[in-house]
């Protein structure tokens, strides 16, 4: 039997920027949801991708130096390696700028136009631009964008309008006959009473004001205005063909089963892409779900408060898995979650350390005590049994029930809530206890086998939200997941199976002292925006102080030459010379620079717990591999600076030749790190 196909999108993201927690938990919740699909037995099609035109880009792009097409390139690469990072399963990454989808966006408008619901005219308003919306002066708030706060512009210019109000009261009388389709309930009634009774006004779909877009094809000062090229991707991506010849994905996977998105952007997902669709005759998606925000303590994340959290930074403290558990447990279904340095590590300690880790770690040891590792079931039972199995049973559903309402952190609470039984359990039971009677050995075997199956049970339920986490439990446990066809019976742990002798410990405890220290180091050396990346970038293959220190080194050696007794320095003072402070140092770490010829970046360690980031122009005569391990001179008080959007703490001393040939300066002896020069 042909599996039942399903298919999910989130938001394609805007290419402006790296993405914050805030932005990742979208993927990681829609990834959530996927996971489990497939493991409920259906064929899954999960896309996600970046939004990469319009005039925010183009402003970002200029002021980089760069061309749009570079600066986009650059954002959209650091996306995906986010998302991979956050080890999501997405099967296609669509971009805007493909040329597929561009291809279809010109002839989506020349179709609309050629049927009457795209017309020409001039747009008077008020303009957004991060937003890239207009809007009138009722629809203001404070006189400011609705959306984002921001401040608006007036703007006038010749423009595409789609005739919204044409299908207004089709999409009324599909969203009451279809009350499932935008949710949660708090979200639809928000698009009905602010939206569609007031009535809606034709939307603008061109502009002429800036270039970087996809062209109108028969008139090309025109570009297609943000919402008809980005929203069509969700059909674009299945190969959708306005002539009619569409590739079979199309006809597999649409409409989508799930569209998630943000709760800003609900309004362009449940009212103008559903009349793009009408208009096209295309049946409407079945479910726009309107996720909330995952906040900062202090408000929305926002650059400008400095107030940013990115997933890379916490996985190095936390771990890819604690990071998902961490967003798709604290975000209630409705309202806006919290998130916070401190929170995530009380979280991780009670219930990543304490409730799980420790369970597992428990049981496997207690197995290898007791039994040589050695898992039994001797089926020697006590009424105690029944009531865990019960917990363990009924488990998956309790999920199942969650997941169809796209309750996640509900569904991760009951999961939870098993692993606890679980730890109830061997309170219960006292394995300890059992051990010490000769006549017990059975009893004891069938409660750690108990206690391995629940675990198996638990862990396969947990997949979809920790795969990582099931996987090394799986792999300490010596088994595989179960299939869902196989959690409806309680037994199937290979009875004689042995677990590891060594149980690795899934989730430390952290002091939340330790890890507050650990973000003051990287919190003030804030990531850059891409697009000052993209600037520093293109002033590097121009222009850039590299490129005169090279020229610079040229002239030395040419000078050298000629001149081999040159002194190209003035004297300095002793007390001058006293200022700077000279240190051994040992290179613990070492990488190149993304798109710098010369740069390497290393971790110099100068004694315990004093590691500093020195960059520096030596990739022609040292490999990063080369560099670890080495003892080096350094000088460690120099003010930090950036080079290539690389923080350097300090300088390590090299000796140059004629030739331009680079040595490292050391020492004779093997001096430790943290040793003075003088």
């Amino acid at each position: 039997m042909a599996k039942k196909p399903y298919y999910i999108t989130t938001a394609i993201a805007y290419a402006s920027g790296k993405p914050h927690i805030g932005n990742t938990y979208e993927i990681v919740l829609a990834d959530s949801i996927a996971r489990y699909k497939r493991f409920a037995g259906y064929d899954v099609r999960f896309m996600t991708g970046t939004d990469e035109h319009g005039q925010k880009i183009e402003l970002k792009a200029e002021e980089a130096g760069v061309t749009p097409k570079e600066f986009v390139d650059g954002v959209s690469a650091e996306i995906k390696k986010i998302w991979d990072l956050m080890d999501t399963s997405y099967d296609k990454f669509i971009r805007t700028t493909d040329e597929d989808h561009e291809k279809q966006v010109q002839k989506i408008f020349k179709k609309l136009y050629d049927q009457g619901d795209i017309y020409k005219g001039h747009y008077v308003g008020k303009y957004c631009t991060p937003c890239e919306s207009f809007f009138t002066d009722g629809q203001l708030i404070d006189g400011k964008c609705p959306d984002c706060g921001r401040p608006v512009q007036e703007a006038k210019e010749e423009a595409y309008f789609f005739k919204m109000s044409k299908y207004q009261d089709k999409l009324m009388k599909h969203i009451e006959q279809h009350p499932e389709f935008i949710q949660p309930e708090s979200r639809r009634n928000e698009m009905v009473n602010n939206f569609l009774k007031p009535g809606l006004q034709d939307l603008c779909v061109s502009r002429t004001s800036f270039k970087w877009g996809i062209p109108v094809d028969f008139d090309p000062k025109h570009v297609v205005y943000v919402w008809v090229d980005a929203l069509s991707n969700y059909i674009t991506g299945l190969g959708y063909d306005v002539d009619g010849k569409s590739d079979e994905k199309f006809y597999k996977y649409w409409p989508a089963d799930l569209h998630l998105i943000g709760k800003d952007i609900l309004r362009f997902h449940t009212i103008y892409w559903p009349i793009m669709l009408m208009a096209l005759g295309l049946p409407l998606p079945k479910q726009v779900f309107g996720h909330p925000w995952l906040l900062q303590s202090d408000g929305k994340m926002s650059k400008s408060k400095g107030n940013v959290m990115y997933a890379d930074d916490m996985v190095n403290i936390f771990g890819v898995d604690a990071v998902r558990f961490f967003v798709l447990h604290e975000m209630p279904f409705e309202n806006d979650g919290v998130i916070s340095w401190e929170l995530m590590v009380e979280r991780l300690n009670s219930e990543l350390a304490n409730t799980l880790g420790n369970l597992v770690n428990r049981t496997i040891s207690m197995s290898n005590k007791y039994f040589g590792g050695i898992v039994t079931n001797t089926n020697v039972t006590e009424p105690v049994d029944e009531d865990l199995k019960k917990v363990v049973m009924d488990c998956r559903y309790k999920v199942a029930e969650c997941m169809d309402k796209l309750k996640v952190a509900d569904a991760i609470t009951e999961i939870f809530a098993l692993f606890k039984r679980c730890n109830k359990y061997i309170d219960e039971t006292m394995p300890w206890a059992l051990a010490k009677e000769e006549d017990k050995k059975d009893r004891l075997n069938t409660v750690l086998y108990n206690l391995v199956e629940s675990i198996v049970i638990g862990a396969t339920l947990l997949e979809p939200y920790m795969p990582e986490t099931t996987e090394k439990i799986m792999a300490q446990l010596n088994t595989e997941k179960r299939k869902v066809t196989e959690l409806g019976k309680f037994g199937l742990y290979k009875s004689g199976t042995k677990v590891t002798e060594q149980p690795e410990i899934l989730f430390a405890r952290l002091d939340v002292k330790e890890v507050m220290a650990k973000v003051a180091e990287f919190a003030p050396v804030e990531k850059e925006s891409m697009y000052e990346q993209a600037k520093k970038q293109k002033e590097e293959k121009e222009n850039s102080a590299e490129t005169k220190k090279i020229k610079i080194a040229e002239a030395k050696v040419q000078a050298l030459k000629a001149n081999p007794d040159v002194v190209d320095k003035q004297e300095i003072s002793i007390e001058e010379f006293q200022k700077m402070q000279l240190m051994i140092g040992e290179i613990v770490a070492c990488e190149e620079v993304p798109n710098s010829r010369k740069l390497l970046c290393s971790q110099v360690s100068f004694g315990k717990n004093n590691v500093k980031q020195i960059v520096s122009g030596i990739k022609g005569t040292y490999s990063a591999e080369d560099m670890v391990g080495k003892k080096v001179v350094a000088i460690v008080n120099l003010k930090p600076c950036k080079l290539a959007g690389v923080v350097s703490e300090g300088m390590l001393l090299c000796a140059e030749d004629p030739e331009g040939n680079l040595s490292l300066l050391t020492t004779e002896k093997d001096f430790p790190g943290g040793c003075f020069i003088s």
